[in-house]
């Protein structure tokens, strides 16, 4: 499978496949493909990990696209102005992300849910209780909110990111929370009441306009229905 990506606020990832090969995504990301793209919907691994998918905000069924009878080509677009991610899953390259991550991917890429092991950190990390696991073998591509900044983080090594700026990291890195420290600060400094912590090795994503933010700010200007 070869690729492309095009655009820069609203960006789309276009995909050239070998006769034979898939790809998978969820409902409503295709944009435009060749005519020999055969579509079939399904659990893609029973209804079980289709459960898992829907908690982690995903849906229970995903698109699979099959090139048939030669080379076909099929694009993915952002639904929301930001970055497409390419990248590499393998055993040992697993992947975090947020909820509403996950665009597209080779047939080996399995979507799954990930609870954080400490409940405080999934409660007030900023990307709620379950996020997204991808594991297996196979390209991935991700959307972001926004401009994406990554940061190579050293065993031990930690960063704070405020509520929502975390948009992926590896599965070696691991994630808790802290309280912003007094409570002048925590009421009076705009910035919330918790933080998240990121701790090493890994790679780390972090995107600059996240969604949440974005509804929050123009909600004042949204008229309620009397």
């Amino acid at each position: 499978m070869r690729y492309e990506i095009q655009g820069d606020t609203l960006p789309v990832v276009i995909c050239y496949l070998d006769g034979g090969e898939k790809m998978i995504t969820e409902k409503g990301a295709m944009s435009w493909m060749s005519p020999n793209m055969h579509m079939a919907t399904s659990t893609n691994g029973g209804i079980g990990k289709a459960f898992g998918r829907m908690f982690s905000g995903e849906s229970m069924f995903q698109n699979i696209y099959t090139a048939q009878g030669g080379p076909g080509m099929i694009a993915f677009a952002s639904c929301f102005p930001g970055s497409i991610l390419p990248y590499q899953i393998s055993p040992g390259r697993e992947l975090i992300v947020q909820k509403s991550g996950f665009l597209a991917s080779e047939a080996g890429v399995n979507l799954s849910v990930f609870f954080q092991k400490r409940f405080g950190s999934g409660l007030f990390g900023g990307e709620g209780f379950i996020m997204q696991r991808l594991a297996g073998e196979g390209m991935v591509f991700l959307e972001f909110d926004g401009h994406v900044v990554e940061y190579d983080l050293q065993p031990g090594q930690q960063i704070i990111v405020d509520t929502g700026y975390l948009a992926a990291m590896e599965a070696t890195c691991s994630m808790d929370i802290q309280t912003v420290p007094g409570v002048k600060n925590m009421l009076f400094g705009g910035e919330g009441i918790f933080n998240t912590v990121i701790t090493g090795p890994g790679h780390i994503w972090l995107q600059t306009m996240p969604i949440s933010n974005v509804a929050g700010a123009i909600a004042p200007f949204i008229p309620s229905k009397s």
